[in-house]
């Protein structure tokens, strides 16, 4: 398990710092300035993704790529310390294509798209000439139970109708989004397992009887691509629409939401280092009672926590990230939980430390601390709330300890006062659920 970056990966680094340096930042008011002014700013994201193409900076996420795409074919391990620096910028992935939701799409589309899907979807994702959406959630039930989804996908001849509601469907408002990919229910009959009613279909955003309600806020906060609430009224899409098997969209969003996950993470942790950043400065030019924050060892303290906390994190990233690559993303299915609790419980817990020492400055929209919490918290159930992901940890580790029960008696200084093998491994489907 070798975590050191290749001259591949370096050069990389290099070559993206000095993209985001000479391109990027100069853009950044610009970027805010027309949201502010309550448009998206198309023209600018259009010439920066031609010099991102140019460049070759394009399509990083997606290890499949083949021969005939565009893109830089990395692995997720190669890919976590770029994904990193864009983080940093929030807006600058759309410029690389590597923005959420369309990498995630662009996966399960690679993996389960038809021949005809791939070249009217497929192609243009890649290329960047369209948006995409995934519409899942659900506001009346705990959508991190896809059985509970009540959008209906109802047989019709030739065609699927699709009626339902659904909210936070982010980039629903982007001027160039074509398509959702909508999960809900094609299976009703109680017979059917409730893991196999679901299924995937494509819905192009055209479609007479969809509607954008509203931009859903996060934290007070409105996206300029919005995190928008849709209603599907009796929406007719082919049958060839379908995604995948029919039956099969909980096992298709299982494969999506992985790499989804990670790549929140990974740029999560790029956001914290600019955190912290922000943060080491801050104290070095900052007084308070004649001596500079800095010299105070409580601010110290927090400075050193966010270090460690920071490293840790991104030690775990990679792990996952490694084991993806080498064993597949199901077998990495713990670890890219772990590190979904662990990155998002980090970016709100490093950038409240630095809004403290900024003052009344980092609740206001002089430093992009405020957005940056904002996400953080938000991350905290995006790809599925923090206690879904503890209970695969947990579930996990019940797991390996009903397999090797009673092997740690040894350890026990008096054995005799605790229940004999035979009576643990009897009762442990009782003690252990």
């Amino acid at each position: 398990m070798d975590f050191g970056y290749s001259q591949k990966v370096l050069d990389l680094q290099a070559q993206l710092h000095g993209f985001m340096a000479a391109l990027i930042l100069p853009n950044n008011g610009r970027w805010h300035r027309e949201v502010e002014a309550g448009s998206y700013p198309l023209d600018l994201i259009d010439e920066l993704k031609a010099q991102a193409k140019k460049s070759g900076l394009w399509n990083l996420f997606l290890p499949g790529l083949r021969e005939d795409e565009p893109g830089t074919r990395l692995t997720n391990l190669e890919y976590a310390p770029l994904a990193e620096i864009m983080g940093r910028v929030p807006w600058s992935a759309e410029v690389f294509n590597c923005s959420t939701p369309d990498t995630g799409n662009m996966e399960i589309l690679h993996m389960f798209a038809t021949p005809q899907q791939r070249e009217q979807w497929l192609k243009p994702l890649l290329a960047g000439d369209i948006r995409s959406v995934i519409s899942i959630t659900e506001p009346d039930v705990a959508s991190s139970d896809p059985t509970n989804l009540r959008t209906g996908i109802q047989r019709d001849g030739d065609h699927f109708v699709v009626n339902g509601r659904k909210w936070f469907n982010s980039g629903a408002m982007h001027p160039h989004a074509r398509m959702l990919i909508v999960l809900g229910a094609t299976d009703v009959r109680e017979s059917t397992p409730p893991h196999k009613r679901q299924s995937f279909v494509i819905v192009p955003m055209n479609t007479p009887g969809f509607e954008i309600v509203r931009n859903t806020p996060i934290m007070n906060h409105r996206s300029p691509e919005g995190h928008c609430e849709v209603v599907f009224r009796n929406v007719r899409v082919p049958v060839d629409n379908l995604l995948g098997d029919e039956g099969e969209g909980f096992a298709i969003a299982q494969a999506r939401l992985g790499p989804g996950r990670i790549h929140h993470c990974m740029r999560t942790i790029g956001q914290c280092e600019l955190a912290l950043e922000l943060m080491r400065e801050r104290v070095l030019e900052r007084s308070a009672f004649g001596k500079k924050l800095a010299d105070y060892a409580n601010v110290q303290d927090e400075i050193a926590r966010s270090r460690i906390e920071i490293d840790q994190a991104r030690l775990l990233c990679l792990q996952a990230a490694w084991l993806m690559d080498t064993q597949g993303n199901k077998a990495a299915r713990v670890e890219v939980s772990a590190i979904k609790i662990v990155a998002a419980q980090l970016q709100v817990r490093v950038v409240d430390r630095a809004m403290q020492v900024f003052g009344a400055m980092g609740l206001s929209d002089h430093t992009p601390l405020a957005d940056l919490w904002t996400w953080g918290r938000a991350l905290r159930f995006i790809d599925g709330p923090d206690e879904v992901h503890l209970r695969v940890v947990a579930r996990n580790e019940l797991k390996k300890a009903k397999e090797g029960l009673g092997r740690n008696s040894p350890f026990y200084r008096h054995p005799s006062k605790t229940p004999p093998l035979s009576i643990q491994r009897k009762n442990a489907n009782k003690t252990l659920v």
